[in-house]
C-alpha cells in the first residue's frame, strides 16, 4: 500500500495591503489573457531571456496587437524593454515573477 507523501507547509506571510493587492490583482489581470500568457512565456523562454517583437510576434495576432498586449505586460510590471535603434528588447522582470510565485506557493 502506498502511503501518501507528506509535504511541509509553506512558510505563512503577513496579508496583502491595499497597495500590494491592487498592484498584484494588476498583475494576475494581465496574465488573465491567452495572448498576454504566450507573450510572457516567449520571452521568458526565448535564447537569452531577452526577444524583440520580430521573435515572439507569431502568436496568432496583429502585429499592433501584439504590440499592445507587450504594452499591457510591461505596465503591470512583467516586462521590462529596452530601445536598441530601431528595436525594442523584452525581458521578464524576474523579481516580480519570483514574488507572484512566493506568493502563490504560501497560499497553497
Amino acid at each position: 500500500m502506498h502511503t501518501p507523501k507528506k509535504t511541509q507547509p509553506a512558510e505563512r506571510q503577513r496579508p496583502l495591503t491595499a497597495e500590494e493587492a491592487e498592484r498584484t490583482a494588476a498583475m494576475f489581470k494581465a496574465l488573465g489573457d491567452p495572448v498576454r500568457l504566450r507573450l510572457l512565456s516567449a520571452v521568458a523562454s526565448h535564447q537569452g531571456g531577452e526577444a524583440s517583437l520580430g521573435d515572439i510576434s507569431d502568436v496568432g495576432v496583429s502585429q499592433p496587437t501584439v504590440s499592445h498586449h507587450l504594452k499591457k505586460l510591461e505596465k503591470a510590471g512583467l516586462l521590462t524593454s529596452e530601445r536598441r535603434g530601431t528595436w525594442v528588447c523584452y525581458r521578464v522582470e524576474p523579481s516580480v515573477t519570483a514574488a507572484m510565485g512566493r506568493m502563490l506557493a504560501t497560499w497553497g
